[in-house]
């Protein structure tokens, strides 16, 4: 496995780290196995989040009996100070742990949250606390919307940052690395496979190896799945003119129906938040977890039954999606 460092962290990050969703669909005696066999293969990075019902809790149970060997990071939606105290503490007694090597502010989407999490009383206010009592090591942020992980980069707070990229979401993206980079910010990947869409893994990853971030966290629930990722770790080759056409084609194909979460379809007369539907569809089609997106789906203030097909989201994708009939298709199988 191969190693890079992690921003101004000075972590050094396995390439290939572990995203935490999918564990979520399996038990802990069978979470342990793939867990412990990414560790045999030389990763070292693991991501989770609060929302992630008991993934917290399986990642703990292993990973801290080699809590010296491991890079521990979770996250939270919260945006009070209030409720991010509580979240780092329901993280640390969840995963019996004295210390989280990185604390995310999760999904930070608009600008309401923005102000809130940033301003007096807000998240980041809670998580500077808790990095100076030191249970939290270094702070981060993760996102889908790049113009609002750009202004917190800004700020020079945070330490990392955490956003999609793959070879069908690769469209400006490198403003965010470039800023990245001259920040000491350090990058790490997720939904390096589109959300499941990509099939062709070794590929995908080394695609996104190829530009400077410090790791991509590809989700994993069997330990098949952890060999194979773990391998393009191991053996960073560079893509081949076929491979990165294979690619190029595949991403020309995805882009028909593909959401891509950029939000210009926002905002909705209705008050849909158009992407969060199509993120929790992804999960429940392409992750098996209809469960757990369905509930999600439920909870929201807003859901798809609203949208009474005025087409305006349409008129301002980018993209050229039907996003009508997508949302219909994830009414239906969602409520």
């Amino acid at each position: 496995m191969q190693y890079r460092i992690l921003g101004r962290t000075g972590l050094r990050v396995s390439v290939v780290g572990f995203g935490g969703i999918p564990i979520m669909r399996i038990s802990e005696s069978e979470s342990a196995v793939v867990i412990n066999r990414a560790l045999e293969l030389g990763i070292n990075f693991f991501d989770t989040a609060r929302a992630y019902t008991d993934s917290e809790a399986k990642l703990g149970a292993v990973l801290g009996k080699r809590r010296d060997q491991v890079i521990i990071a979770t996250k939270t939606m919260s945006r009070t100070a209030e409720g991010m105290a509580a979240d780092i503490k329901k993280s640390l007694e969840t995963m019996a742990l004295d210390y989280i090597d990185l604390y995310q502010l999760h999904n930070l989407k608009d600008r309401d949250e923005f102000i809130q999490a940033f301003g007096p009383g807000g998240a980041l206010e809670a998580l500077k606390q808790a990095q100076k009592a030191g249970l939290v090591r270094h702070i981060g942020i993760t996102g889908h919307i790049r113009s609002f992980l750009v202004e917190a980069l800004k700020t020079g707070v945070m330490e990392t940052v955490q956003f999609p990229f793959n070879a069908v979401e690769a469209a400006g993206a490198d403003e965010l690395l470039d800023l990245a980079a001259a920040t000491g910010t350090g990058v790490i990947v997720m939904k390096p496979l589109a959300g499941g869409s990509i099939r062709d893994t070794g590929p995908a990853l080394r695609f996104i190896l190829e530009h400077p971030v410090s790791t991509v966290i590809p989700g994993m629930d069997a330990p098949g799945q952890v060999d194979q990722n773990a391998a393009v770790g191991a053996d960073l080759r560079p893509l081949t003119d076929t491979e990165r056409k294979s690619l190029e084609e595949m991403a020309a194909k995805l882009g028909t129906t593909f959401c891509r979460r950029c939000e210009y379809c926002q905002p909705c007369p209705q008050g849909v938040d158009i992407a969060s539907v199509f993120l929790l569809d992804g999960y429940f089609t392409r992750y098996e977890l209809q469960d757990w997106a369905r509930e999600r789906y439920q909870g929201m203030k807003v859901t798809a039954q609203e949208c009474v097909e005025c087409g305006e989201c349409e008129e301002k994708c980018p993209y050229n999606l039907p996003i009508r009939a997508m949302l219909a298709e994830a009414k239906t199988r969602l409520g």
